[in-house]
């Protein structure tokens, strides 16, 4: 069996990531406030989980894995929304009016990352469906002394919990020192955090032991968890950015509520994203979501989600990734011309793919903490080979599969039409880089260069990009790039 490693957020080491139970391995990820279309950062972690959830799948069998991602679907956001429908005159309750809208923005949601060929989750549970498991929580953590009800609100004792901050590497002192908290006389400790808060009429709420309210944030998913999870589970993942403190409250509030298990044993985090070099923000012009890529925006056409899927596994999961307009091409291009070598032999690699499965060598990329870098660099050299061999090709097919790509969906060039050829018809430049290699091997003899530049000046003419050292000449395609020119010579 593929030993996968990963690296631990608790540990920060790389480690063999060893199951609780190799017949039922679960992991948790946070999923998104459903208030309002996915942005490109919220995208990312789907896809990275996605990778790692495929991964397991193949390892350990897909009826031997359980990933679970909930829908936060009680939010203030939410609540706004709704409120501004019902001051506008729309039929139905408060509370019908936030399902109605929270149904909705799941609705895009799961058509987004579908297009970004994210699996769905085995189970997806809504914070709304779970309320009475997160009172039976709080009420534990307050008979054990954990917890302490004031003003209608509950608050979890944050000092209570001895290895507070492990994750995030800190201590509750180091925290308090500038730390911007919320400061209410009914607190304790400033570090005390909401578990439970009252709600007026104007708000969705539920009865409860302390009155009308609704629950905090992050006790939702402690409690999601351990009804679907039980009190100990493999993986729980999330973007960085809820390392503090969403996720070191998970913990705290989940441990002192069940000591007997040990919560999460593995956590990862993927770092953040940026576009061109900037922090994602509307006041910078370069905030978009991922339905503005698919569809296109600002009088720009669409970009595939297969794109947006490769740009980002092009970065390691806990690298700041950089989402550029250049390697959207890159990708489209490379993306488009392994397509290309499959469609040559389409039948014959639908005919004999019955039982392959994806390529060795990326999932040993894989199970290395996810190198996906690695895995696409492997992709490369199975396309070199799949130039000439059929078994290449079914290679790169399944593993394309594998990978959240459809090796079948050949689509029409998102970056202007420069790159529009033949797809049935791939143009090889295997002739051109030996006739390059030949005159200058003659060159480095006669020192006559003039037919090398002579060439070279023609195809870069032509929109290809040539690098020559001094063992091989490869040429690629830029954006550029005009079949016309390049058959003229």
């Amino acid at each position: 069996m593929t030993q996968i490693r990963l690296r631990n957020s608790l540990t920060r080491k790389v480690e063999d990531f060893r199951p609780i139970d190799a017949d039922n391995v679960r992991m948790y990820l946070c999923g998104p406030t459903v208030y309002d279309r996915a942005h490109l950062g919220n995208a990312r972690p789907v896809v990275v989980f996605d990778v790692l959830y495929r991964l397991l799948r193949h390892v350990y069998g897909p009826e031997h894995v359980t990933y679970v991602r909930n829908f936060t679907d009680v939010d203030d956001k939410i609540n706004a929304t709704a409120l501004a429908r019902k001051e506008a005159g729309a039929e139905g309750s408060l509370e019908e009016l936030i399902r109605a809208r929270t149904e909705e923005t799941i609705g895009w949601y799961h058509s987004d990352m579908d297009a970004l060929g994210a699996l769905r989750p085995d189970q997806e549970p809504r914070a709304t469906d779970y309320i009475g498991a997160m009172i039976a929580m709080i009420e534990t953590l307050i008979e054990d002394c954990h917890a302490y009800a004031a003003e209608g609100h509950v608050l979890f004792r944050v000092r209570s919990y001895k290895d507070y901050g492990a994750l995030s590497g800190r201590t509750v002192d180091d925290m308090m020192a500038g730390a911007r908290v919320e400061v209410a006389p009914f607190k304790e400790d400033p570090m005390d955090f909401v578990l439970w808060k009252p709600s007026d009429e104007g708000l969705p709420g539920w009865e409860s032991p302390w009155g009308r309210g609704r629950p905090g944030w992050h006790i939702e998913c402690s409690a999601m968890s351990y009804e679907l999870l039980g009190a100990s589970f493999d993986i729980h993942g999330g973007g960085i950015d809820l390392q503090f403190p969403h996720h070191e409250n998970e913990i705290a509030q989940s441990c002192c509520a069940h000591p007997e298990g040990s919560f999460a044993n593995y956590w990862l985090h993927n770092e953040m994203l940026q576009v061109e070099g900037k922090k994602m923000s509307k006041s910078l012009g370069n905030f978009f979501t991922v339905r503005d890529l698919l569809d296109g925006h600002d009088g720009e056409k669409g970009i595939p989600g297969e794109v947006i899927r490769f740009v980002f596994l092009q970065t390691h999961y806990t690298k700041p990734m950089d989402w550029t307009a250049e390697k959207a091409r890159q990708a489209e291009r490379t993306l488009l011309g392994w397509k290309e070598l499959i469609d040559t032999e389409r039948d014959a690699v639908a005919e004999n793919a019955e039982g392959q499965g994806p390529s060795e060598s990326v999932i040993s990329a894989l199970a290395d903490d996810l190198n996906t870098a690695l895995a696409i660099a492997e992709m490369h050299a199975i396309a070199k080979r799949a130039k000439t061999d059929l078994q290449a090709k079914i290679e790169l097919s399944e593993t394309l599969r594998f990978l959240g790509f459809d090796p079948d969906h050949i689509w029409s060039v998102s970056f202007g039409t420069s790159l529009s050829h033949t797809l049935s018809d791939p143009i090889n430049f295997d002739a051109y880089e030996k006739a390059l290699a030949g005159l200058r091997a003659e060159a480095m003899e006669s020192k006559d260069f003039s037919k090398v530049d002579a060439l070279k000046s023609m195809l870069l003419a032509a929109g290809l990009e040539v690098r020559m050292s001094k063992t091989e000449v490869k040429i690629d395609m830029t954006e550029s790039f005009d079949p016309a020119k390049l058959e003229a010579l």
